[in-house]
């Protein structure tokens, strides 16, 4: 009679995950965001993974969270085990027969920048199927199965970071609201909520006086106030290479010359060359065009 004993068991890959990503941020609430999901999940599986060892791996404070030695000692083992799981998820994605190739984008370069260019792309390579999330949170290209990343950041000179062009800001509206207006007291400001700080960094960088750079709508998305701007509502503090075609159609005018830079730049991040898909860098290369 054959005998089949248990078998000790490991603990569970998500816990595991959660760990290495909170591990890896030191924080609960970036873990969540990478692994979009809940604090609170994340807690759940760290404590999963702790009931599992018997052994605490973060101390949980009121400012966060902080590893233990013995969290501590982990790290760089499961960080490498993760990175060669993203390594045989990419390969095996690869060996689909017509992958998609995937574009991560802040919503308004995905809406505002992207579209025209990504046509022509299209043309170019009509076998490929592109597909564009549209994200706040930057993604990791070396863990998540995106080809490219497009966002705002501040230049790290690294290969995989490619600068397509500085972040300048200066005043736009729509030509009829130009002409009536003197200047910016009593003018609506038109802002988005991510960066609600455009009208005071203009202000102070070139010294035109804004009263109160805070007031007037805010958008959650910044193609809505640029909209709102076209259709004559306020001033907007235009993203200049957000807002060159409206520019270059005369929907939208820039009120002066006055421009400053906002400290970071449109960036593409692309993969390591290891992880590219052959066609990769071609792309890139028709997105500066």
């Amino acid at each position: 009679m054959s005998v089949a004993p248990k078998r000790p068991k490991g603990p569970p890959l998500n816990a595991m995950r959660a760990f290495e990503a909170a591990a890896r941020h030191v924080s609960f609430v970036a873990a969540a965001e990478e692994l979009n999901v809940t604090p609170g999940a994340i807690s759940q599986h760290v404590k999963t993974l702790e009931d599992w060892s018997g052994v605490a791996l973060f101390r949980r404070n009121a400012q966060g969270v902080d590893l233990t030695t013995q969290g501590r000692a982990l790290v760089a083992e499961f960080t490498v085990a993760f990175d060669r799981l993203a390594d045989a998820t990419r390969a095996l994605h690869a060996l689909k027969p017509e992958p998609v190739f995937h574009i991560a984008a802040l919503p308004a370069i995905a809406q505002l920048w992207l579209p025209k260019r990504l046509s022509r792309i299209r043309a170019r390579f009509p076998n490929i199927s592109f597909s564009v999330t549209a994200t706040e949170t930057q993604p990791s290209l070396a863990r998540e199965l995106f080809d490219l990343a497009i966002f705002f950041d501040v230049p790290d000179g690294s290969p995989e970071q490619i600068v397509i062009a500085t972040d300048e800001i200066a005043p736009v509206c729509a030509p009829d609201f130009a002409r009536r207006s003197d200047g910016f007291e009593g003018v609506t400001l038109l802002h988005d909520q991510s960066w609600i700080d455009d009208w005071a960094t203009w202000s102070d960088a070139v010294g035109v006086r804004v009263s109160d750079p805070a007031s007037g709508p805010q958008f959650s998305l910044y193609s809505l106030a640029v909209e709102e701007a076209k259709a004559g509502a306020g001033v907007l503090m235009g993203h200049l290479c957000l807002v060159q075609e409206a520019l270059a159609a005369k929907s939208l005018v820039r009120i002066d010359d006055l421009s400053c830079d906002t400290g970071r730049s449109l960036v593409m991040a692309v993969p390591p060359q290891t992880r590219q898909r052959h066609a990769t860098m071609d792309i890139v290369s028709l997105l500066l065009q």
